[in-house]
């Protein structure tokens, strides 16, 4: 029985001006550098982890270097558990994707990364984690939406549709070749927590 630990990064500027991040390297504000480090006591006191892994963009591996410094644990990353790239798109809003292309902008390819390509990358990783770790805990810091499509493939009868909340803790559990979802988007370690 494998267990692995999906967290979102902390809170970026681009997050609150809700512009698409995706692959550029956006750090993490002070607000979200507060979060991980609640992650980090709020893990302190859960069962041990075996293992941590990040995506290689900074505000991923800076959540994932403040959670392995309060759990002893290094931090291997890895460029598979970016986000997926939104091409063109990044940087924008959307009111200026609106304005800019109209109501239709949705279908517009932007030169973005299909879903089912980040869900690829992200299952190619977890392939590789269940190799290495089989039966221990891993903590995996990356994407809210390389995160979402990668669950969605490796457990789609499970119901997580709901969108990540930034340093959210998702939990999965590997029992006889089926995920199960033992939680979902957690945040109860941030203030605002509902």
């Amino acid at each position: 029985m494998t267990t692995i630990g999906w967290v979102r990064h902390g809170v970026t500027d681009w997050n609150v001006e809700r512009r698409a991040q995706g692959q550029t390297d956006i750090p993490l504000n002070d607000t979200g550098r507060e979060q991980a480090r609640r992650l980090a006591e709020r893990l302190k006191d859960e069962p041990p982890w075996d293992a941590l892994y990040a995506s290689d963009l900074s505000r991923a591996r800076e959540t994932a270097e403040t959670i392995g410094a309060a759990l002893g644990l290094p931090v291997s990353v890895d460029a598979r558990l970016r986000e997926i790239s939104f091409g063109s798109m990044e940087g924008t809003t959307l009111e200026e994707r609106l304005r800019d292309h109209g109501p239709g902008w949705e279908s517009l390819p932007f030169g973005r990364e299909k879903p089912e390509e980040a869900a690829g990358r992200g299952a190619s990783f977890v392939a590789d984690v269940l190799a290495r770790h089989a039966g221990m805990r891993v903590l995996i810091v990356s994407h809210g939406a390389l995160i979402g499509n990668t669950l969605r493939r490796l457990a789609p009868r499970e119901e997580m549709e709901a969108h990540l909340g930034n340093t959210s803790l998702t939990v999965m559990r590997l029992d006889d070749d089926a995920w199960t979802c033992l939680l979902y988007n957690c945040t109860k370690h941030l203030p605002d927590a509902k």
